[in-house]
Formats: C-alpha cells, structure tokens, sequence
C-alpha cells in the first residue's frame, strides 16, 4: 500500500501548556489528529491484517474467501505487533501530530517499542485497571502508552478510563489474577487508593489521540453496543536516553543492570544507544481474550513461565 500517513500541517490539541498538563493530569488528549481519510486507511487495514493478508501472525486463523469483513473482525479482540507486517502501522507509530505530543510529554529523543491492535467488537471485553510500567518497564518512568481510536470510542462500546492525577504516586501497585467476566486475561492492579468513583471516561471521536503516563491507573469495559467496533490502535514509546530491561536475550542472559532491549524503533531526536544496533525479537501474536478461559494464574498476572511478559509483550 502506498497510502501515506503524513499528517495535517496543524498540530491538533498541542500548545506550549501540552507538556504541563500531561505531567499534572497523566494523560493529553489530541482531538482530530488524523484526517477522516487516514483514519479509513487504517479500518481498511485492520481488516487485512486480520484476514492474514499481510502475513503470519501467531493464533491467527486464516479466513476463508467467503467470509465476510464482519466475520473475521469478530474473532479478535487484539493483535500484537502488527507494525511487523503492516507499512501502514509502521507510518502510524512516526505519524508527526502523535511524535510532536511526545515530544512534550517525554523529550526531544523517543524510541517505541510496541504496538497493538484492539478489534473489540461488540461483546468482547475490557481490561481491568492496570499500570502499563507492571508490563513494560523502563529505567526513567518515562512509558508513555498512544491509544488511537479508528472508531468512535464511546462508554457504550467500552471507551477508556482514567484515574487522572493517579501516575504522581510513582508506585506501581500490585497485581492479582480476577475472576471477572467483563474483563479479558490480564490480572487487576490492587491496594492502591482509589475506588471507581475516582474515575472519568475518556470518550475519543475516531483520528483522536489520548497519550498516557505508564504509571497511570486506566481500564476499559466490555462492549456493550450493538453490532459496532471500538478499534484503536495502543503503541508504547519511551525516552531513548533509558535502557529498557523488557526480555532477556534467550541465547546469552544478561544481568539486569545491563538489560536493555533493542527491538525499537526510534521516532524523534537520536538514539544515544545506536552503536548497539536493533533487532528482530518481538513477533505479531493474538491477544487472548478469555472467552475459552484464561488457563493457569500466570497467564492472568501477565507472565508466563519463561518470565516473558504477556499482558503488554
């Protein structure tokens, strides 16, 4: 596909006060930052990448030419790492309205290491409050999560909450395996100070942007709209001046002072640990939803028995 994600010229939603009211609230909000046209782009690829059109991805089932659009979708809540296979998702992650907020939110130099793919139709479910550092963490706190919304997200269709302000405590709570049917595998942040009450929706119309600290409390509920998508898009950058102690290598482990995976790419400024070089370790794998059960506890917690993160990896 040649379609280019270049961006509007303007900078929706960014002032000079951008920076200080992410640091105060935990979250920015950039309304309209991509063009109706870009935001179709990317529903039509959504659907190619779940049809299997753009290549492997692991728990994916190839759909069969009869099938329709609607059919496939459905089957999926998330995806990880379609950035793998997709150019159109790759652009995305450097789209110049989102590298400009993070800019402000985390500096002149940014590195990304994820992204994901929410389906979320109608029926799927949400994802209990969580802290997206318990997943990936970084050196300098410095995690900051960019939910796209390609629909419109709604409280009906299960947009996000927050809990503004709950990032400046710098704890990240523990997390506990949960037996609640709204919400998918990922275990529950718990023995934090808030209660639901604290929390606001974060209603997005689609080519909206909501950047995020990762230490800030956040969850979604199910979809309970009839027949309708809440599909987004939720990528993860960091400052590159920090090492990220993510995964081990699995051919020679490293002591932990000196783990810093290098399957990034950088989006803004320069890597101060380029003479290192990237690498390929992360491939494009279906989230589960919990539909058919979440299977031992571990996988509820978020780690699975090599101590590879699997709510956020």
């Amino acid at each position: 596909m040649t379609t280019s994600l270049a961006g509007p010229s303007v900078r929706p939603g960014i002032s000079d006060r951008s920076g200080e009211l992410y640091r105060e609230q935990g979250f920015l909000l950039l309304e309209d930052a991509l063009t109706p046209d870009e935001v179709q782009v990317l529903r039509d690829e959504t659907v190619r990448i779940c049809r299997g059109e753009r290549g492997e991805i692991q728990g994916l089932e190839r759909a069969s030419p009869d099938e329709t659009d609607a059919d496939v979708l459905r089957r999926y809540l998330c995806i990880h790492f379609p950035h793998k296979l997709s150019q159109v998702v790759y652009d995305v992650l450097l789209h110049p309205v989102i590298v400009e907020g993070l800019k402000q939110a985390i500096g002149p130099n940014v590195k990304c290491m994820q992204s994901m793919l929410f389906i979320k139709a109608s029926g799927k479910p949400g994802q209990a409050w969580h802290q997206d550092e318990f997943f990936i963490p970084t050196r300098d706190r410095s995690l900051t999560g960019v939910w796209i919304a390609i629909d419109d997200a709604t409280v009906e269709n299960g947009c996000l909450w927050v809990i503004p302000g709950s990032h400046k405590h710098g704890v990240l709570w523990p997390q506990r395996a949960h037996n609640d049917m709204r919400f998918d595998c990922a275990g529950e942040v718990y023995r934090h100070p808030y209660s639901d009450d604290d929390a606001v929706p974060v209603a997005m119309r689609a080519g909206s942007v909501l950047l995020f600290n990762g230490y800030l409390m956040h969850r979604s509920l199910p979809n309970r709209s009839q027949g309708a998508y809440r599909r987004s898009f939720s990528n993860h950058y960091m400052s590159a001046e920090s090492f990220l102690p993510w995964h081990q290598p699995k051919d020679k482990p490293v002591g932990m002072g000196r783990l810093d995976f290098r399957d990034i790419i950088m989006v803004a400024g320069r890597d101060p640990y380029g003479f290192k070089g990237v690498e390929d370790v992360s491939k494009p794998h279906v989230r589960p939803s919990g539909e058919g059960g979440c299977g031992a506890e571990y996988r509820n917690l978020g780690i699975d028995v090599s101590n590879r993160f699997l709510g956020r990896e």
